[in-house]
C-alpha cells in the first residue's frame, strides 16, 4: 500500500460553506473507501493549508478520489507520496 499526504485549502466556494466542511470530509472518506482507500488521519490546520489527510492505498485509486474532490470545487489539494522509513531504507539499499 502506498501512503499519501494531502495538503488541502478551501476555494473562495469552500471557505463560504466552511461550515459543510465535517459532512464533506464524511462524503470523502466514504467515496475513498469505496475506491478501496484508508484514510489514516485528518487534521484542520491552520496555516497555510486548511487540511492534512494521510491515506493509504493504490497509486490509481488515490489520483481518482482527489481528483473528484478537486472537481468539486471546495478545496485544491497538493499530494505527496510519503514512504516510511522501511520503504525508503530498502530504496536506498537498492542504490548503487
Amino acid at each position: 500500500m502506498a501512503t499519501f499526504i494531502n495538503l488541502v485549502s478551501y476555494t473562495d466556494q469552500g471557505i463560504r460553506n466552511v461550515k459543510d466542511s465535517p459532512e464533506r470530509f464524511k462524503a470523502f472518506r466514504a467515496m475513498a473507501e469505496k475506491l478501496g482507500l484508508s484514510v489514516k488521519a485528518v487534521y484542520w490546520t491552520m496555516g497555510s493549508y486548511d487540511l492534512v489527510l494521510v491515506v493509504e492505498g493504490a497509486e490509481d485509486a488515490a489520483m481518482t478520489a482527489l481528483l473528484k474532490v478537486g472537481s468539486l470545487g471546495n478545496v485544491r489539494t497538493q499530494t505527496l507520496r510519503a514512504f516510511s522509513q522501511d520503504e525508503i531504507a530498502k530504496m536506498l539499499a537498492a542504490m548503487p
